[in-house]
């Protein structure tokens, strides 16, 4: 029996490459949305996956690129401040596609009074999907390690200091790659999840300090974890490439849910239903040496 295609939004994202990576090993057709044809689009290509370009806001494009579609997996970047508006026109042309299995990147801080409008937006967009009646599958994964470089290597490469706000609090970062399998456990076998919400973590709750302690020791070079003042780091990270006010007012409002708990907590999901144990931060690292600023062995 032929398998069924998947459609994978977010494609060149870092849970969305991975996904159809995945799915096509397994042997699904996929389809893969992209917001223009680029580079990133061609290497899709190239794997075997049908590119389309696709607009989020536009109801005829969604319906487009969801017609013939039974499964999906719906990842909406965090710049974005119009996730509820591409959220509804997702559930609308998965309702006319008749899609049956809809699992769904949220995020674990997602609720209803959150100071992050993001995460207020992702609590809605959950409830939107579950009314929908499509098939909705939530993940709710806790801090990417990938945050990791993208926050600190340049810093821990100049300076050997880590710059965060996020206090004594712990979490256990998981990798894309993981959360990813996860997707295509759910998006391959969804029956049994349909209407579930799967927070998932890596394999170890860590405090920033400890996960300093443990960058330091597989660099080779001392790493100090400066714990900032959420408002000081507003400040720095409003400067960096790619961000806009309304992201910034998500990872201040992430900052201070860290230092809550929100995100403290280990879970087995990548393991029971990604089918193997997540990846630990050491594996991590060696891994992306060359987004930390480490020329890479292999």
């Amino acid at each position: 029996m032929s398998k069924s295609l998947i459609l994978v939004t977010g494609a060149t994202g870092k849970t969305g490459g991975a996904v159809v990576r995945q799915l096509l090993d397994l042997g699904y057709p996929v389809r893969a949305t992209v917001r223009k044809h680029d580079e990133r689009a061609d290497r899709l290509e190239s794997m075997g996956a049908e590119v389309v370009v696709t607009d989020f806001h536009d109801l005829r494009s969604m319906r487009d690129a969801m017609e013939g579609a039974k499964r999906v997996y719906f990842v909406y970047p965090p710049q974005g401040d119009r996730l509820i508006e591409a959220t509804t026109i997702a559930a609308s042309a998965a309702q006319d596609a008749g899609v049956r299995a809809f699992v769904n990147m949220s995020q674990i801080s997602a609720r209803e009074d959150s100071d992050s409008p993001l995460a207020r937006h992702h609590w809605l967009s959950e409830k939107i999907l579950d009314w929908a009646d499509v098939g909705a599958i939530h993940i709710r994964p806790t801090f990417f390690a990938e945050m990791l470089p993208i926050l600190g290597a340049q810093t821990i490469a100049g300076q050997g200091k880590l710059y965060l706000p996020y206090g004594d609090e712990r979490h256990a970062p998981v990798a894309a790659g993981d959360i990813a399998r996860v997707v295509v456990g759910l998006l391959s076998d969804p029956e049994s999840h349909i209407g579930q919400r799967y927070v998932l973590t890596g394999p170890k709750n860590l405090t920033i300090a400890e996960m300093a302690s443990v960058l330091g020791k597989e660099l080779g070079t001392p790493v100090e974890y400066v714990d900032l003042p959420v408002d000081v780091w507003g400040e720095v990270i409003s400067e960096v490439e790619g961000m806009n006010e309304f992201l910034v007012t998500h990872l201040k409002a992430v900052a201070v849910d860290h230092q809550n708990g929100i995100f403290s907590g280990e879970t087995d999901v990548v393991e029971r239903i990604g089918g193997r144990a997540p990846q630990s931060l050491p594996e991590f690292i060696r891994e992306n040496l060359e987004a930390f600023g480490v020329p890479s062995l292999a």
